[in-house]
């Protein structure tokens, strides 16, 4: 308990835990936006299309393909984030640990 409260005035273990928080609320907004990105894409298959519910959106169907381009452009986008912050946050409880 001593060396606990001793490094509590530590800069390094002060550095740790703002970094570690950064990066965990940054992976759970990286996460919560993958989540609801894929929810909102079309299903490939013939049974439930996702949260929409439609296979055919209001504003015809070009348009609808590029929506879901997009979608799935930010999907990835938010996949990769998440990776490499889940990368970023290893690296540094093993470097400050």
């Amino acid at each position: 308990m001593l060396n606990l409260l001793i490094a509590m005035g530590d800069p390094q273990y002060i550095t740790y835990v703002v970094l570690t928080t950064i990066a965990i609320v940054a992976m759970f907004l990286a996460s919560l936006a993958a989540i609801i990105l894929v929810l909102l894409q079309q299903s490939n298959s013939e049974g439930i299309q996702g949260i929409t519910g439609s296979s055919e959106t209001f504003f015809g169907k070009n348009k609808g393909q590029s929506i879901e381009s997009k979608l799935k452009k930010w999907s990835w986008i938010c996949l990769a984030v998440l990776a490499v912050i889940a990368i970023a946050f290893y690296i540094v409880t093993i470097i400050l640990d």
